[in-house]
């Protein structure tokens, strides 16, 4: 470790090649284009020697990626590519020295098969190499969902966790053999007792999940070293809205866990749970600001050690969100004098891991992104620091904008913050507010490319963080929907609010401003329309939700206690914007994709036929063949959608001059 510190050291003088040339003075918006492209590389990662450097890259416009495997030792030799055609490789791991595990998707189907049932199937492969490069080959591997340990005393094998296709949602875990190439004895299988079972770094089987009908009741079951017995840990009732989740092992004694929970405080923190007294014991790290990361994926609320090799699953630190950045509190020492060193020295450092290491340790692979970094990694290869690639070699740095973190004060007298994505310009800016998705999620400051791409353009972008949005705690949370009213009125009262503080400060211009959103934002866009008094001048509702009842009915008999709580208060409780058509007072541009099988197409039919019914200026662009996420906006997607929104925005429908013509009649 010491000699990975007098590495990094020396580097500072010699950093980097590779890097976007400085933009030029006058800073015009790059083409649509530019933004349009999917990542040029990703999935960056190093064998577990560090002698191989695997990544996928699109080599053209349009095209899916290629998996690639370099000489890490020298990135300048042609590498080995492999493409999986008709399948759409997605994501990459090395398994072995010489074997890689990835992940594909393939078209099956050009219309949805109902909510959630979309076009796409997965399914994965396993690349072997061979000294001779025109011997490699891969294979399908038939239902392998993924690793769950890397067995580092068997170094033939890894336990893989696999579906059998028999018309169950559980699992089954086997030993994958290398040697022979193929799945091997099954060690476990999930039941409707025991479910989403984890497995320690030496493939013992310790934590599970399951429910208990009778009492309703979420339950959590631990597995002792050694033993055959599953043992209840821990029983949360469906109606509780506090969280009790397993993040990994105690690093000082293992048999323990560390667990994410908020036990009776309005935010989650992580706690010590014993396994011998079968209870909570002490407080590792909490704060009454804000939650520890993880709303939504709980294991995120941990960073694990950067060695997965050497030390699979050791947690070195607490992550939580202050002000929409991301933040550690370090357990490991050394861990975070790596991680300050590396954040010195590379440009623009925001969000910055160490994504791939050697076994060794002295190789790694470093990813950053953050507002002026779209995202880049750098290879730390025999002493010298490396740029391998960029998701969007084409954006400069000093070109992209600043994002900030506001707070201001809502009607309603609650302190709500949001996140401003600041034009290379003078203020007051033509202002979009967009918020985000979900609407019970998480949002923080990143590199995000529709607001970066706005901000090109000379608008300022506000993200409003309004109630509902998770990390800051229960009372914040339930405060969208505990009532039942609040949906469509104090949510959007939140968004409003920002965009009048704006105003206020003199960065808004008032006869400027717009709303967009996608999903949960897209619904928020649909009612802005109708709002009164009426604070914009156009909207923009992507993906949207148009029929709350009819979205709800989708999935309401699989919610349970407080989840089915939360989402029919706010579905019902607030307004439909089906209901509101009448009412809508300024010109809407409508975006959805026609095999949306999170939203399906028929909201924004039934939707856009009330709006000619009743004469309100709108347009409705379909996007061929996109579904409801990011990852099925392909290139010639991204060309429709932000030429749209920079024409629509630009028009005389929204910030022209004649705008206000559109409801004279």
């Amino acid at each position: 470790m010491r000699d990975n510190f007098v590495a990094i050291t020396v580097l500072a003088a010699i950093f980097f090649l590779g890097m976007p040339a400085q933009a030029a003075e006058k800073i015009e918006p790059y083409p649509l284009e530019e933004w349009a492209k999917r990542a040029t590389t990703s999935s960056i990662a190093l064998s577990p020697n560090g002698e191989k450097l695997a990544m996928l890259r699109i080599m053209k416009v349009g095209e899916n990626p290629i998996l690639e495997i370099y000489d890490a030792n020298n990135l300048s030799v042609k590498p080995f590519r492999m493409d999986a055609d008709p399948m759409e490789i997605q994501g990459l791991g090395w398994i072995t020295d010489s074997k890689i595990l990835f992940y594909a998707r393939q078209k099956v189907r050009n219309k949805i098969d109902g909510f959630n049932q979309g076009v796409y199937e997965t399914a994965g492969g396993i690349l072997t190499l061979d000294k001779d490069p025109k011997k490699s080959k891969w294979k399908k591997t038939r239902n392998v969902g993924g690793i769950a340990s890397l067995l580092p005393t068997q170094p033939n094998k890894v336990l893989v966790r696999s579906w059998d296709g028999q018309g169950t949602r559980y699992y089954s875990y086997y030993e994958y053999d290398f040697k022979k190439n193929r799945k091997g004895r099954r060690v476990l299988r999930e039941s409707p007792k025991v479910y989403q079972i984890e497995f320690d770094s030496n493939g013992n089987p310790r934590i599970g999940y399951g429910r208990d009908s009778v009492n309703n009741e979420w339950l959590t079951y631990h597995r002792a070293v050694g033993s055959s017995e599953w043992e209840v840990i821990n029983r949360l009732s469906e109606d509780s809205y506090e969280s009790w989740d397993v993040v990994g092992f105690d690093p000082i004694d293992p048999k323990n866990l560390l667990v994410r929970a908020h036990n009776g405080n309005n935010t989650a923190g992580i706690w010590l749970f014993d396994t011998q007294q079968n209870k909570l014991t002490e407080a590792v790290y909490g704060r009454k600001d804000v939650d520890v990361a993880g709303n939504g994926y709980a294991k995120a609320a941990v960073r694990l050690h950067s060695n997965k090799w050497e030390k699979a699953q050791e947690v070195t630190a607490v992550a939580y969100y202050k002000d929409g950045k991301l933040e550690y509190e370090y357990f490991d020492g050394q861990e975070e004098a790596v991680y300050e060193q590396l954040e010195s020295l590379i440009p623009n450092a925001f969000r910055l891991r160490i994504s791939s290491r050697s076994r060794d340790g002295n190789s790694m692979v470093i990813s950053n992104s953050g507002p002026r970094d779209p995202g880049t990694d750098y290879l730390l290869k025999n002493g010298t620091i490396s740029v391998i690639g960029s998701s969007k070699p084409g954006l400069a740095s000093d070109r992209l904008a600043d994002v900030k973190n506001i707070w201001y004060k809502s009607r309603h007298g609650e302190m709500v913050n949001g996140y401003i994505t600041i034009p290379n310009s003078k203020p007051p800016y033509p202002l979009v507010v967009m918020p985000h998705g979900g609407p019970f999620v998480a949002e923080n400051i990143r590199f995000d490319e529709w607001s970066q791409m706005l901000a090109n353009n000379g608008y300022m972008v506000l993200q409003p963080q309004y109630r509902g949005s998770t990390g800051r705690g229960l009372t914040f949370y339930k405060s969208a929907f505990i009532d039942g009213s609040e949906a469509g009125y104090a949510m959007q009262d939140d968004k409003d609010d920002g965009a009048q503080y704006l105003i206020d400060q003199g960065l808004a211009d008032p006869k400027q401003l717009a709303m967009f959103g996608w999903s949960y934002g897209g619904y928020a866009a649909l009612l802005a329309a109708a709002r009164t008094p009426q604070l914009y001048q156009c909207v923009i509702a992507g993906a949207s939700v148009t029929d709350p009842t009819m979205q709800l009915n989708y999935y309401k008999s699989y919610l349970r206690g407080s989840q089915r709580e939360s989402q029919i208060k706010y579905r019902n409780g607030g307004i439909a914007p089906i209901k509101e058509v009448a009412k809508v007072n300024v010109p809407m541009l409508m975006i959805h994709g026609d095999v949306d099988q999170r939203v399906p197409p028929e909201h924004a039919e039934k939707y856009a036929e009330k709006l000619q019914e009743l004469g309100k200026p709108h347009e409705l662009l379909w996007l061929e063949g996109a579904d409801h996420f990011s990852n099925t906006l392909f290139y010639d997607h991204k060309i429709i959608l932000y030429k749209a929104l920079t024409e629509y925005l630009a028009g005389d429908n929204c910030f022209g001059d004649d705008r206000s013509l559109a409801f004279n009649n």
